[in-house]
């Protein structure tokens, strides 16, 4: 996994470890952590593609962008660098444009 657990400034408390699913497969994330992060330390970078099959995933990190919208609990749309992982939520990857209209 790519964490980091020590950093001169930064304390890290000690969080829960809660599962996920990513297409089906059950990983670990720690409680407080976004989906993405969850997803990064979990070696998966390509959150999706864009219409014309380009790999999206994370850029800003802070919501402004559409690169980390992927489909979390059905919902498609999800920023998942600012969705908190919760312990049973189902991720998929996101392929062109949503049905959602902006």
């Amino acid at each position: 996994m790519r964490r980091i657990f020590e950093h001169p400034i930064l304390k890290r408390e000690t969080a829960r470890t809660v599962r996920f699913y990513f297409e089906g497969r059950e990983l670990e994330a720690l409680e407080g952590e976004t989906v993405a992060a969850a997803l990064i330390a979990n070696g998966i970078d390509v959150f999706g593609e864009t219409e014309h099959a380009r790999p999206r995933g994370f850029f800003c990190a802070i919501g402004k962008c559409s690169s980390c919208l992927m489909v979390v609990d059905g919902e498609p749309n999800v920023r998942v660098c600012i969705t908190p992982v919760k312990e049973g939520m189902k991720v998929q990857r996101q392929f062109g444009r949503s049905d959602v209209s902006w």
